[in-house]
């Protein structure tokens, strides 16, 4: 089990978002007085007392709705339901008893197999709360008062989620777990390479796109170490996505990237790279996964050394911010090059917790210094006074300088160029923070 998660639902304009934005301590979901504003689900991390849970922020839920947005907020909703470990059911306690919080409390009622906790927000005086007692009504336990909106009542709410909720599985049971996420466009292998690595047929395949729904968790041990294997669903351009599962599914293939440490992006040889590559490769990298790039499908193109040398050249091309990541060419199919993919992870894993000593990372920062001066700012000349590794996995490098805002993109390009050359950090991005000193 991982991190154990928290939904809340409701009808329309009872304050969920304020609720999500309020717990999580910043605006993250859109607040709008007018009902609806919320149409797919939010994600966010919750810390209370040492535990941490997911929370969901969901649309508007309109149980009788069979058509439209609303309907494709309703599926969007039972999929959050569904997922959740514990749902919050929020009510208004300014508007009264609903005739839609009366079926959304009969559909709870009947379908959710979960615990469910009556919450009535908007109790922002005495007056308010003793109007809540109504919602006995909707046959649930007595509901925790609340203001979202002030702040009142969220400290003993959160305590009745930490003691419902089921323990988040501790880090300590999977010591040295190195995670690899499986990533990449409908139908371009990624399942059959997972049954290729494993040996056997652990995920289904066929020529449908779309045929993985869910993130598949499958432990592998290589060379005595242990990896944690994650085939996700195809991830399509949102417009192309519909309502329902399949955005469920997408959704789950990018929150497997936040897991991962290593990303196995697959490339479809046969069609290049394309727009929504570029994409998935880029959201690989911002989650800070170490990349390895797998052409797949090259039992379909022409042989020789002159072919894999100009779809490199083309990756090189369209996919330039990750110039750093390593190249195979393979076949899931035949099994051509798959045996060699767990020998670059190893490296990878092993470069991304890889440390600089502070005097040889200062010494090659004065380096770069040198060969090319910082530009000023303001009129100013701007100074980076020396700096440090501050973390691993991936790679960050803490710069303290006298006028941080003023290193401008490029100049930060460069110094990560001059890490890689001295220091490699193979397929590993790096960060760089820069600090006033």
């Amino acid at each position: 089990m991982s991190r154990p998660t928290v939904a809340i639902v409701g009808r329309p304009n009872v304050g969920k978002s304020t609720l999500f934005n309020r717990l999580m301590g910043q605006r993250k979901a859109i607040v709008d007085d007018h009902p609806g504003v919320t149409r797919d689900r939010n994600y966010a991390s919750i810390h209370w007392k040492n535990r941490e849970f997911l929370l969901i922020d969901t649309g508007g839920f309109e149980p009788t709705a069979r058509e439209g947005l609303a309907a494709r907020v309703r599926e969007q909703v039972q999929l959050a339901m569904e997922e959740a470990d514990l749902i919050l059911f929020l009510v208004s306690v300014r508007d009264g008893l609903n005739p839609l919080d009366l079926e959304a409390g009969r559909i709870l009622r009947r379908d959710a197999k979960k615990p469910i906790v009556l919450v009535a927000n908007k109790a922002d005086s005495p007056r308010q709360e003793e109007e809540s007692s109504e919602f006995l009504g909707l046959g649930f336990s007595d509901p925790f008062l609340i203001s979202a909106e002030q702040g009142r009542g969220l400290g003993e709410l959160l305590d009745a989620i930490y003691e419902l909720l089921p323990p988040s599985l501790a880090e300590e049971t999977q010591p040295e777990v190195c995670t690899v996420a499986i990533v990449g466009r409908p139908n371009v292998g990624k399942s059959s390479l997972l049954n290729r690595v494993l040996g056997r047929q652990r995920a289904i395949v066929s020529d449908e796109p779309g045929t993985t729904r869910d993130a598949v968790d499958t432990p592998f041990m290589y060379r005595s170490r242990a990896y944690l294997l994650i085939d996700t669903a195809g991830i399509r351009r949102p417009s192309k996505i519909p309502f329902g599962y399949e955005r469920y599914s997408v959704i789950r293939a990018q929150r497997a990237l936040d897991r991962a440490e290593v990303a196995l992006i697959l490339l479809d040889a046969t069609a290049g790279v394309t727009v929504q590559d570029s994409k998935i490769a880029a959201l690989a990298e911002e989650k800070g996964c170490s990349c390895l790039l797998l052409v797949n499908k090259w039992d379909l193109m022409p042989r020789g050394p002159a072919a894999e040398r100009d779809f490199a050249l083309e990756i090189k091309e369209k996919l330039r911010y990750l110039d750093y990541a390593p190249i195979l060419h393979i076949s899931a199919l035949t099994g051509r090059g798959v045996a060699g993919i767990f020998q670059e992870v190893e490296r990878l894993a092993e470069e991304r917790e890889k440390k600089v000593a502070t005097p040889l990372f200062n010494r090659v920062l004065q380096e770069a210094m040198e060969t090319h001066q910082l530009p000023t700012f303001r009129g100013q000349h701007i100074k980076i006074y020396y700096g440090t590794q501050s973390g691993v996995k991936p790679p960050t490098f803490l710069f303290f300088a006298n006028n941080p805002e003023g290193i401008q993109l490029s100049y930060r390009r460069y110094l990560s160029h001059k890490l890689r050359e001295a220091f490699v950090f193979r397929g590993a991005p790096i960060r760089l923070i820069f600090r006033k000193r």
